[in-house]
C-alpha cells in the first residue's frame, strides 16, 4: 500500500477514536478500573488470542486459493495478524462497518497475491465471520429455552429470530455457491448516487468480478472441509468472546454462570449489530448489554459495568490496531 493512502486509514481512524473517547466520563471509569483490578487486565488479553482465532481463518481461506505452485506466497501468520487488528479497528472506529478495515486489508494484501485474490479472501472471511454470527445467535436460542423461563411472548420473539436466521443463512449459502461480487455491484446498480458508477464497473471489470466469485464459490463447493473449518472457528472464536463477560461479572458476583455469559453476548451483539452504521457502535452495545443483562435477571449497576469495561477494552485495541497501520516490515 502507498504511504499516503495508509496515512489516510491511519488519520481518519485517530479523529474519530479521538472523538469518541471524549464521550468517555473519564472519573467513572477509572473507579470501575479500580474495581475491576486484574480482571480488566484479563479482559484486554484475552482478544489478542480472540484475533488469533479471526486471523487463523483468514489465513486458511488464503492458503485455500493457492491451486498452482505460481500462486504460492509467503505470508507470514503474524503480519495477517497485524492486518486482522488493524482492519478490525478501521471498521469499529468508521460509521457503516466495513467502510474502513476491507479496502484496507485489500490494499495492503494485493501487491503479495494479487487484487482478485485478495480482494476475493477478504470477502470470504467477511462472509463467514458475519455467518459465523448468524449460526451462533440461532445456538443461543435452544440454549435460552433450555436455560431460561420462556414466556410466551418470548416464545413468539424466538419463533420469528429463527425464521429470520435460517432465511439469513440460506441466503448466505446462495451467496456462497454462486459468488457475492457481481450480486453485490448489481445491487448498487438500484442506489440512487452511485447506480451509473456500478454500472460502468460492472462493464469494465465484469471478468475480475466474476473470476473473484469462481474463487468465492470455489471454497464452498469444492473445498468443503476448508469451509466448514473456517466457519467453526469463528463460531467458536464468538462463544470464547464471552468469556469477557464472564471476566467481568466475576468481580460482581463470584457465582457466574458461563451460559448466561453466552446469552448476554448473543443478545448484545445481535442489537448492536443492528445498529452497524455508528461508529463503536455507541448506545447500541451498551443498551444491549443492559437490556440482556437485566433480562437475566440481574442487576442495572451491573449492566453499565460490563458496558464500560467493556467500551473500554474496545478502545485500547482500537488505537493498537490504529498504531499497527503505520507498523509495516521492510521488503
Amino acid at each position: 500500500m502507498k504511504k499516503k493512502h495508509q496515512n489516510i486509514f491511519f488519520v481518519l481512524g485517530v479523529v474519530l477514536l479521538a472523538l469518541m473517547a471524549t464521550q468517555l466520563n473519564f472519573a467513572e471509569v477509572w473507579a470501575n478500573l479500580q474495581r475491576a483490578g486484574y480482571w480488566f487486565f484479563a479482559v484486554v488479553g484475552l482478544w489478542f488470542f480472540l484475533y488469533m482465532f479471526n486471523t487463523a481463518s483468514w489465513y486458511i481461506i488464503i492458503k485455500s486459493q493457492e491451486k498452482t505452485d505460481a500462486d504460492k506466497k509467503h505470508i507470514s501468520f503474524w503480519w495477517l495478524y497485524k492486518l486482522s487488528v488493524s482492519g478490525f479497528a478501521l471498521n469499529y472506529a468508521t460509521p457503516g462497518g466495513l467502510m474502513g478495515g476491507e479496502p484496507y486489508r485489500i490494499m495492503e494484501l494485493s501487491p503479495r497475491i494479487g487484487v482478485e485474490r485478495a480482494t476475493s479472501s477478504v470477502l470470504l472471511f467477511v462472509m463467514t465471520h458475519i455467518f459465523s454470527h448468524f449460526w451462533f445467535w440461532l445456538f443461543s436460542i435452544p440454549l435460552f429455552i433450555l436455560t431460561q423461563h420462556v414466556s410466551v411472548f418470548m416464545a413468539i420473539m424466538l419463533s420469528v429470530a429463527t425464521c429470520v436466521l435460517l432465511l439469513a443463512i440460506w441466503f448466505f449459502l446462495s451467496g456462497y455457491k454462486k459468488g457475492l461480487a457481481v450480486r453485490a455491484m448489481k445491487l448498487l446498480g438500484y442506489i440512487p448516487g452511485v447506480r451509473n458508477w456500478a454500472k460502468r464497473y460492472i462493464e469494465t471489470h465484469k471478468e475480475q468480478l466474476e473470476n473473484i466469485d469462481k474463487q468465492i464459490a470455489a471454497l464452498h463447493s469444492q473445498d468443503r472441509k476448508t469451509f466448514f473449518s473456517v466457519v467453526f472457528i469463528e463460531w467458536l472464536c464468538r462463544v470464547c468472546s464471552a468469556l469477557e463477560v464472564f471476566f467481568i461479572l466475576l468481580v460482581l458476583m463470584p457465582s457466574v454462570n458461563y451460559l448466561n455469559c453466552i446469552l448476554i453476548i448473543s443478545f448484545t451483539t445481535l442489537f448492536a449489530n443492528m445498529l452497524f452504521f455508528m461508529p463503536l457502535q455507541l448506545g447500541g452495545r451498551e443498551g444491549g448489554f443492559l437490556m440482556s443483562i437485566t433480562g437475566l435477571g440481574l442487576t442495572t449497576n451491573a449492566g453499565i459495568f460490563v458496558a464500560l469495561l467493556v467500551r473500554v477494552r474496545e478502545l485500547i485495541w482500537t488505537a493498537i490496531g490504529l498504531l499497527l497501520i503505520k507498523v509495516s516490515r521492510k521488503e
